[in-house]
């Protein structure tokens, strides 16, 4: 299936840029807000996910959560727990951040390259908090309607 690409802002940080001390687990660890610019009217929900594409394991996923209502602006700071009530009730699932948003923290002195993904679908998708970003992608993958990334670094 071929996406219309998701654009949206990461605030604080240019595609390609330093991620910001306070998204990181150097800082506060939380997340960053994004402002989505041209979200499809179909969109019911939205996804996000935070691969370290510099870790040795391929892709290695930081966070993922899934359910968020179609919304333009997602604010910083999403609380942890496998239900989150103030979007929705949307879900975070099982990656290096337990059911929370774990920021960029790689070994001192090495950067690494980071990937913010979000998808936008044409539902709710019915899976457990207790599964990973394949599994949400295997369950969502006839729902994208569109998605984006945004690349930061950080050491």
């Amino acid at each position: 299936m071929e996406y219309i690409t998701l654009e949206f802002d990461y605030i604080g940080m240019e595609n390609g840029g330093k991620i910001p001390i306070e998204n990181t687990g150097r800082g506060q660890d939380i997340s960053p807000e994004f402002v989505i610019k041209n979200l499809s009217p179909k969109a019911k929900t939205l996804a996000i996910t935070l691969e370290d594409l510099t870790h040795p394991i391929k892709n290695f996923t930081h966070w993922i959560i899934w359910n968020i209502p179609a919304i333009d602006r997602i604010k910083k700071g999403i609380e942890a727990g496998k239900s989150v009530s103030t979007l929705g009730n949307a879900k975070q699932g099982i990656g290096y951040g337990l059911h929370r948003y774990a920021g960029p923290k790689p070994p001192k002195g090495k950067k690494h390259i980071y990937r913010f993904t979000i998808y936008s679908l044409d539902c709710e998708i019915d899976l457990s908090a207790n599964a990973r970003k394949k599994d949400f992608l295997k369950k969502a993958k006839n729902h994208i309607l569109q998605t984006g990334s945004i690349m930061g670094e950080f050491e």
